[in-house]
């Protein structure tokens, strides 16, 4: 056992601990810059998948909006609540700027991964698609870099599947003790259940959950943001300038000040809006969608929600209220966030977060789930496989909830994640090029006037692209 915690802590510390982060950085500025600054050229065609207009051509098929449910729900979780209430006690307020600041490149990144797990996206054989950062090495790169897609599918199923989902069973268990006096293990119990119903009905029951389940916990959470900045309008031009100021050093609010700002922003930021890790586009290449960047644009929009808005609400919470004092240790994550909101709100808020905590925790939990089983189907897609694989998570997610101290023993997933990133980043770096060409085609199509531009296989005859997944007479 102490061979492999020091192994994984080594992988942690080569990849989390110093590599990882400046990669993630400086990769998503370089893709900002080279793809043309897409994120914000594609800004305003984002918000088209949130009406309820459904653009399919077949109305059983997961639909681009609801895709991007799934990956909202996945993306935003506890550590929205917890993690950036962290960011602002290490980092100071400054930390939610440099937040902004790599949610804003994310937007990128996510913009070009999700284009291509859309690109290379299969027919599963059940009237869906499968597809992501596995797909689009083994088809993008060759049969010589199947190694690699089985590492990636390995330590996603291991560290999404396994791991955080039993962090996410112990985040909804302990919540409800805290709140309600729960037992951990009658929460366990109603959590697999709801969880079980959920997951036993595949990708498109995961869809129609996440349509109702996210919607209702970002609206819902938003509203209460706006709710604390409406009683505290008055003191908001001033928390905006302590941000900035602080950002750059100008307001010392910590020990570290810049740096440590800088830190813990960037780290908050990667950690919340998964751009780059490779997770996202395993739910973006579910979509029946006419063209891989429209799919890619809605992703970006995916980042934006989580950070600027979600992330956001829980910064505004603490900075409007008076729990929080700069430099000043004891209280942090969600012991802060609730604190803050009590002192807005009165004692009954704890129960408005304990039930956003327990929406975002449940969200995540079908979200790496599926993430979960596409990283099996890397491998196999038989069905005792499957049912196998659906037991053990849910096996997991009790554990977690009704053993609170068995989380230790998953200290594989965040080195597991950090080099599931890794592989991304790298096929990502090979196949720049080709997303180039598929977002030059989006382009020419919208300048030649087409409304909603349609991807055509014929005019990418070098690629190797599932034909049967993307006939462009189906939106004829």
């Amino acid at each position: 056992m102490a061979f492999l915690t020091a192994f994984f802590g080594a992988i942690d510390n080569l990849t989390w601990g110093w590599a990882l982060i400046p990669i993630l950085v400086v990769f998503g500025v370089f893709l900002t810059i080279m793809s043309g600054f897409v994120q914000f050229v594609f800004f305003r065609r984002m918000f088209r998948v949130l009406g309820r207009g459904a653009n399919n051509a077949d109305p059983n098929a997961i639909s681009a909006r609801e895709a991007l449910l799934v990956s909202v729900g996945g993306r935003v979780g506890g550590g929205n609540i917890a993690g950036v209430a962290v960011a602002i006690t290490l980092g100071g307020p400054g930390a939610v700027f440099w937040m902004w600041a790599i949610a804003l490149c994310g937007m990128a990144t996510s913009l070009i991964e999700c284009t291509l797990a859309q690109l290379y996206k299969t027919r599963d054989g059940e009237g869906g698609f499968r597809g992501g950062p596995a797909y689009y090495i083994r088809r993008g790169l060759g049969g010589r870099y199947n190694w690699l897609a089985i590492v990636y599918g390995i330590c996603l199923m291991a560290s999404f599947g396994f791991g955080f989902n039993a962090f996410q069973g112990n985040t909804m268990a302990g919540a409800l003790h805290d709140s309600f006096g729960i037992d951990r293990l009658w929460s366990g119990i109603v959590i697999v259940a709801v969880t079980a119903l959920v997951i036993f009905g595949g990708i498109k029951r995961i869809a129609r959950a996440a349509d109702v389940v996210v919607p209702v916990m970002a609206l819902g959470y938003i509203a209460v943001a706006i709710l604390v900045i409406g009683l505290n309008i008055a003191d908001v031009p001033d928390m905006l300038v302590r941000i900035v100021r602080s950002a750059f050093g100008f307001d010392q609010a910590v020990a570290g000040g810049m740096g440590a700002a800088i830190a813990q922003g960037l780290r908050r930021g990667l950690f919340s809006n998964e751009a780059g890790l490779g997770s996202a586009p395993n739910v973006a290449a579910t979509a029946l969608v006419r063209h891989p960047v429209s799919q890619g644009i809605t992703q970006s929009l995916s980042v934006f929600i989580d950070t600027m808005l979600i992330c956001t609400c829980t910064a505004l919470i603490i900075l409007l209220g008076d729990v929080y004092v700069p430099g000043a240790q004891g209280i942090d994550g969600v012991a802060l966030t609730q604190q803050s909101l009590a002192s807005h709100l009165g004692d009954a808020a704890r129960y408005l977060l304990t039930l956003a905590i327990l929406l975002f925790a449940f969200s995540s939990i079908i979200y790496n789930y599926y993430l979960g089983e596409n990283g099996l189907a890397v491998m196999t897609r038989s069905k005792p496989a499957v049912l196998a694989l659906r037991l053990a998570i849910l096996a997991m997610v009790f554990l977690g909830a009704a053993a609170p101290q068995a989380t230790s023993v998953f200290f594989f997933s965040d080195p597991m994640m950090g080099l599931l990133a890794l592989v991304n980043l790298i096929a990502i770096i090979m196949l720049f090029p080709v997303a180039m060409r598929v977002i030059d085609d989006y382009r020419t199509q919208l300048k030649a006037g087409v409304a909603r531009p349609v991807l055509d296989p014929a005019r990418f005859p070098d690629l190797d692209i599932d034909r049967k997944a993307w006939d462009p007479t189906v939106w004829k």
